[in-house]
């Protein structure tokens, strides 16, 4: 039996296109909020097809010395140019980015998890530090 740890995939999203981009400020004062934005496909654009796509974002942070991380947003990518009339016939599409506000008093590791509909789950992590 699998455990979904084993399924997650990472590498450097400069050479993989389905790696989550996680951009934001490296150091905030306590309480400020912090705007992340999540990309997938930044250096290498992902197709976005109704046969291959991403479908999904998930951002979460994980507080230093915590146990579990916080889920702090998530994105779901529905418009992929499928319609009444078949694959890849419609002009509306989606692009897998998701952007958010949050705070905290701690500092952490931000973390993102996307998926793609045929290459599976896929991490990208970035460390903030609060001041």
């Amino acid at each position: 039996m699998s455990e979904l740890k084993e399924l997650i995939q990472s590498a450097d999203w400069k050479s993989e296109k389905h790696v989550p981009v996680i951009e934001s400020a490296d150091k905030v004062k306590k309480g400020e909020w912090v705007k992340v934005t999540v990309t997938v496909g930044k250096e290498i654009p992902h197709p976005n097809k109704t046969e291959h796509h991403i479908s999904l974002i998930e951002i979460y942070f994980h507080p230093q010395n915590e146990k579990f991380p916080y889920q702090i947003g998530s994105a779901e990518f529905t418009a992929h140019g499928a319609s009444i009339q078949g694959p890849d016939t419609s002009t509306v599409y989606t692009q897998p980015t998701a952007v958010l506000s949050f705070k905290t008093d701690k500092s952490g590791t931000i973390l993102a998890v996307s998926y793609c509909n045929i290459h599976g789950l896929w991490q990208g992590s970035k460390t903030l530090e609060v001041l």
